[in-house]
């Protein structure tokens, strides 16, 4: 099989989530361990970080990736889902995984398919280890699909951990509650390992202090000990920490200029200082401020609060539940005194009533269905958000929504698409 053979195979044989959803998660690691066992445990032979969180553990991959970039390591990273190509998943120092080799790993070891019948994700995971240890990373940063305490991920032995935050996602999954959802992530912290939690919530801090107690890891809450000063956008989102665990004076220049970055890169600044004075990663403050500045140059993370054209602004970013948007729309909101063009599509299993009340009801819709199969309709996302007072008119496609947006809007105007990772993937300037 050639790349694209393997890959048409792969989605044939395997329960994918992101076409599927629940359907294709399997429960447990035993899937994965049996993997990884016939293809010598890979996950033993490279160092490695892990990152979950509801919301930010994408980007907080990507800055750390960038940072030990900058200190001259060879960095493994592992995301999910990809936004245009498959190989996006699978990184080292920002280089996609060869086509080739994806298609050799899966023509020599694909009679595991037929005898363990893993989920698609837990293949792509036995893949990317596989690919470190044969590449021999010095460090790979692993991101958590969803949850933490199953994921497949969570065969790895990690030098240190961080939690990003904890909101409403994959209910059906992780559970209802909070609580549950804490709980799921949590699953990460191991024994002796030390974690960094991006930001302490009043309802779900107590999980974590409990499970980093009984596995007596270090904890700490970035936002609880660390403040962003002098906080400005333009080309760059900047701001300042005047002090942190000996370093002072710290400039934060990020190219990625949502809002809800500041407390990502906080979390990434506390992270990397616990690692530091604990001696598992040494790192200096100079090649940090550079890791930060440089990760769409080191990563090429896409996506996020992605400006796309001026005059109107068009902004794509993959917010798609309440958390996310709540703060995407407070940064939008405050950008312009223009109208508000919102290109919106949404995957049906979401907790869709939640997102739809944190959206603006004097925004003007589209309403949107990109390809993947876990799509709501855009007759029904547009009756749905009729209920919340949302108006708009239905226009299946992406592309097609972009272009109407731009002939009604004015210089000062702004045109966003969100509400689903697949939908921003289509975007063709994207």
């Amino acid at each position: 099989m050639n790349y694209q053979e393997a890959i048409s195979f792969l989605y044939a044989q395997l329960p994918v989530f992101h076409r599927v959803g629940k359907k294709a998660y399997k429960p447990g690691l035993m899937n994965v361990k049996a993997l990884c066992d016939r293809l010598d445990n890979p996950q033993h032979q490279f160092n490695s970080l892990h990152i979950a969180g509801t919301n930010g553990k994408g980007s907080s991959s990507h800055f750390m990736s960038s940072i030990l970039q900058e200190h001259g390591y060879k960095v493994g990273l592992y995301t999910s889902p990809h936004l245009k190509r498959f190989t996006e998943r699978i990184k080292i120092n920002g280089q996609e995984i060869p086509e080739n080799w994806v298609s050799h790993f899966v023509n020599i070891h694909q009679s595991h398919i037929q005898e363990i019948q893993p989920s698609f994700f837990e293949w792509t995971v036995a893949m990317a280890f596989s690919y470190f240890a044969e590449q021999q990373v010095d460090y790979a940063i692993i991101e958590t699909g969803l949850g933490g305490r199953l994921d497949s991920t969570n065969i790895i032995s990690p030098l240190a951990c961080l939690i990003t935050n904890i909101g409403y996602d994959h209910q059906d999954v992780l559970g209802e509650s909070l609580l549950e959802i804490a709980s799921e992530k949590a699953g990460i912290i191991k024994k002796g390992v030390p974690v960094t939690m991006s930001e302490y919530q009043e309802e779900t801090h107590a999980v974590f202090e409990q499970q980093a107690q009984a596995c007596q890891s270090a904890l700490i809450f970035a936002n609880k000990e660390i403040k962003a000063e002098s906080i400005a956008m333009g080309e760059h989102l900047t701001f300042k920490v005047s002090q942190y665990h000996g370093w002072e004076n710290i400039h934060v220049k990020s190219p990625y200029v949502g809002m809800y970055q500041i407390q990502n890169i906080i979390g990434v600044l506390a992270w990397s200082l616990q690692m530091t004075e604990a001696g598992i990663i040494p790192l200096n403050q100079k090649d940090w401020e550079r890791g930060i500045e440089r990760v769409a140059k080191n990563t090429g993370l896409k996506g996020r609060f992605e400006i796309l054209d001026q005059k109107p602004w068009l902004i794509a970013d993959t917010a798609h539940n309440e958390h996310g948007l709540r703060l995407l729309i407070q940064q939008i909101e405050g950008m312009s005194t223009g109208r508000l063009y919102i290109i919106l599509g949404m995957v049906a299993d979401k907790d869709i009533q939640r997102a739809l009340q944190v959206l603006p009801k004097q925004a003007n819709y589209f309403f949107c269905q990109s390809g993947n199969p876990r799509s709501l309709s855009a007759e029904e996302l547009q009756e749905k958000a009729k209920n919340n007072e949302l108006i708009g008119i239905c226009v299946k496609e992406v592309n097609e929504a972009i272009g109407m947006a731009r002939l009604l809007a004015n210089e000062n105007d702004v045109i966003l698409v969100t509400g689903s990772t697949y939908m921003v993937a289509e975007i063709e300037q994207l």
